[in-house]
């Protein structure tokens, strides 16, 4: 299974070095100089690792095949991919282990089937088909998303009234009074 470690963002500089967004963990042992990496679509690559660095907290990359500005613009927005099996850290799952898995509640009313998963600023959400068609974000965090069986083929959903498009009933309005 190809998994994304990167997504390739603006140039930086003149001499083909660019920012990347990491979905990785390890991105010294991933992005290490010399390292190939295939390319999503795969016309853009595969790229080699030339240099690496981290610039204000983020990290930049220049490839081998990427000589300056121009060839470095032209990758934007290139998912870097690996090839991975399932994942063996606890509380760490790959996007792939985490589609088709049926989505319910604490109570065990089934509520959909999760998607994707989506990187956003803050954290990581899970995209869920509900049962009535609607695509409802998810937080991936602990206290919304308490159990995650892949064995069983669920996740277990603790959301708060209204997060769910079919939960619109518990939805809680504060409302001042005057």
């Amino acid at each position: 299974m190809q998994l994304v470690v990167a997504r390739v963002g603006r140039a930086h500089g003149l001499r083909g070095e660019v920012a990347l967004d990491l979905r990785t963990d390890d991105p010294d042992t991933r992005l290490a100089v010399g390292q190939r990496l295939a390319t999503e679509p795969a016309s853009a690559g595969p790229l080699t690792v030339v240099t690496t660095r981290v610039h204000q907290g983020r990290w930049l990359v220049r490839f081998a095949e990427t000589a300056d500005r121009t060839a470095a613009e032209a990758l934007r927005g290139v998912d870097l991919v690996v090839e991975a099996e399932a994942s063996d850290e606890q509380d760490a799952w790959y996007p792939h282990e985490l589609r088709g898995l049926r989505a319910e509640l604490t109570d065990g009313a089934v509520v959909g089937e999760v998607v994707a998963l989506e990187h956003l600023p803050a954290h990581d959400v899970l995209v869920i088909k509900e049962t009535g068609g609607e695509r409802t974000l998810v937080p991936f965090v602990t206290a919304i998303v308490p159990v995650v069986d892949v064995a069983g083929g669920r996740v277990v959903l603790d959301p708060p009234g209204g997060l769910l498009a079919g939960d619109a009933a518990r939805l809680v309005v504060d409302t001042p009074e005057d």
